[in-house]
């Protein structure tokens, strides 16, 4: 009777265990597709600012090519002058005086129809300029001399960029993009998720010999 016991007790105590590594391995698997799932989530919202951005940027190249066209106006006018063959005193002055207003409201419609486009490709231009988040992130922890957290790093982006809305959870589907990518590398204390540069060179070789040396004396 007591061997069965200690059967029975060693294959309870085989079946825990199994089961609670098969658990942390099923966590461990759920936790890894989310990752990947929030990461593609990230890349397809920056495509579409980008075609938003690059749509804008084409219409407003669109309507500046049309405005640089002759309005119909302007190219009537030539055949104004023909009317300096009558004999009448004083036409040609009446002629000159419509050439001239003429002339001068043709300028008047242009212009305004030259400016908006062009202040509309400036605003376009200067907004597509701007570095994306992706790029954000990866300088910044490319510049940390220790991991940080995504509350950490939407806080120092917010601060050095006050125009931009940086939420953390947007940081956090970003930086895990870049895990999955190799540019980003992901350490966990505890409860908290860390985040730094994934450089394959060290950063101080000059420190190296020196943590060695310990070692290897």
């Amino acid at each position: 009777m007591p061997d069965t016991q200690t059967a029975t007790t060693e294959l309870t105590s085989q079946y825990t265990a199994q089961v609670a590594g098969d658990l942390e391995r099923n966590a461990k698997e759920q936790d890894r597709i989310g990752a990947e799932i929030d990461a593609l989530q990230g890349q397809l919202r920056a495509l579409q600012h980008d075609h938003t951005v690059l749509t804008s940027m084409q219409k407003a190249l669109d309507s500046t090519d049309t405005a640089a066209q002759p309005a119909p106006e302007a190219a009537a006018t030539p055949s104004v002058p023909r009317q300096k063959t009558t004999a009448q005193p004083g036409a040609g002055k009446r002629v000159r005086a419509k050439k001239t207003a003429a002339a001068q409201g043709g300028k008047a419609v242009k212009k305004p129809a030259t400016k908006k486009p062009e202040a509309t490709a400036r605003t376009t231009a200067a907004k597509a300029a701007q570095p994306t988040l992706v790029e954000l992130i990866r300088r910044h922890i490319a510049d940390q001399s220790e991991p940080r957290s995504a509350a950490e790093i939407a806080i120092a982006l917010g601060q050095a960029h006050p125009d931009r809305a940086i939420k953390t959870t947007v940081v956090r589907t970003t930086v895990e993009g870049l895990v999955a990518k190799s540019h980003a590398q992901r350490t966990k204390q505890g409860n908290s998720v860390y985040y730094t540069t994934n450089n394959p060179e060290p950063t101080t070789p000059a420190t190296t010999p020196s943590a060695v040396q310990p070692e290897t004396n």
